[in-house]
């Protein structure tokens, strides 16, 4: 995460913000288009996307979110701060959605040792961001 968002950092202050979330995207697309014709893995598997609830397609904006979040916040405050504060916030995301069962996952209750852990990640991710 810290090298990909260093990279995309660096490509946003050669071409924006907005258009290296773009090229970003693009590449990508590229990259998976050839992995899937060059495996020969086939395209079979889009015919069921209508089979999917509609909130997992929203998956694809919250990338373009954090792709531009990442290039917009690493030239301001560093890649590790940038870095920490993503971790924070992926984890304490991630906790909320096991305890909610959200998105079709298997409910776990958090448990005290996890909100310590969280707590903890929390403290420290104040000392880094404030060194």
């Amino acid at each position: 995460m810290a090298v990909q968002g260093t990279m995309n950092a660096a490509l946003g202050k050669v071409v924006g913000l907005w258009e290296s979330t773009l090229v970003v995207h693009v590449v990508g697309t590229l990259a998976v288009l050839a992995i899937i014709v060059g495996l020969g893995l086939g395209f079979d598997g889009l015919a069921q996307y209508g089979k999917a609830p509609w909130y997992v397609y929203l998956g694809g904006l919250l990338n373009v979110l954090i792709i531009y979040a990442v290039v917009r916040s690493i030239p301001r405050v560093g890649v590790g701060n940038a870095t920490t504060a993503i971790v924070f916030a992926q984890l304490l995301t991630a906790v909320l959605i096991d305890h909610l069962g959200l998105f079709g996952v298997k409910k776990i209750s958090f448990q005290y040792l996890d909100l310590l852990g969280v707590a903890m990640m929390a403290a420290a991710a104040r000392i880094l961001l404030n060194s």
